[in-house]
């Protein structure tokens, strides 16, 4: 995501001014998401996860991090996509939604991109349905797409389109 490039450099000028939004960078399926880096409270590489019973098929478990019980979500299965194989390596990071702070299981975290707002898109009627659910909109990187996902969204199972 280094080409240099005009959309790098409009990028790096809005940084520099102070003008730009945080996002901490993830992928899953292969798909770079992001989500406002002022959400996120740490990022794990593993962690023992306690099954919930009788919990939806998203809910991963819970985890006890520094002595708070936090609650484990796999992203992909809440994105309608299939889940990763058993030997398949995963990250975890810690957001804040309402108060309370979930585990979001992702396949891999990136970096933390300071992108500028005039370079914010509304979701495109060709963006998957299960993406458009969840998704604030999107940035086009580098021949890439961001996808900016609204945690609160995301973790609001009271929704009628939740997946």
């Amino acid at each position: 995501m280094s080409n240099p490039n005009e959309s790098n450099n409009s990028r790096n000028s809005d940084a520099e001014s102070g003008n730009s939004q945080e996002f901490v960078t993830f992928t899953i399926a292969g798909q770079l998401f992001g989500i406002p880096v002022l959400q996120v409270q740490d990022v794990l590489s593993s962690y023992h996860i306690t099954p919930i019973p009788l919990a939806p098929p998203e809910i991963t478990g819970s985890l006890n991090l520094r002595g708070r019980v936090i609650t484990a979500i796999d992203v992909r299965i809440r994105l309608g996509l299939p889940r990763r194989s058993a030997d398949a390596d995963s990250m975890s990071i810690v957001a804040e939604s309402e108060g309370e702070l979930y585990s979001l299981m992702v396949d891999a975290v990136g970096e933390v991109l300071a992108l500028s707002p005039s370079a914010f898109e509304r979701n495109l009627p060709t963006l998957d349905a299960k993406f458009r659910a969840f998704s604030e909109g999107i940035y086009r990187l580098d021949g890439q797409l961001l996808v900016v996902l609204d945690v609160n969204r995301l973790l609001d199972y009271d929704r009628s389109d939740a997946a």
